[in-house]
């Protein structure tokens, strides 16, 4: 996968693990920490290629965090 295509996953798929893990565990910390669990894995594994990436999967998991603060009120 080229460098762009990584860079839209980077932006959409971290909020959408959180949205997703907090709906399943009721618990918006336990689902950021599961998504970052998930995102480390993947670069200790070797499946990102530039540090923007890294930059990129902290904004979204931040939006995620705060889209799921915003639904479960």
């Amino acid at each position: 996968m080229d460098v762009f295509g990584k860079m839209m996953l980077a932006l959409f798929i971290p909020a959408i693990l959180v949205l997703l893990f907090t709906r399943i565990t009721y618990n918006r910390y336990v689902a950021l920490l599961l998504a970052i669990a998930l995102i480390a894995a993947s670069v200790y594994a070797g499946y990102t290629s530039s540090p923007i990436i890294y930059v990129m999967d902290a904004f979204s998991l931040t939006v995620g965090f705060w889209l799921a603060s915003k639904l479960k009120k």
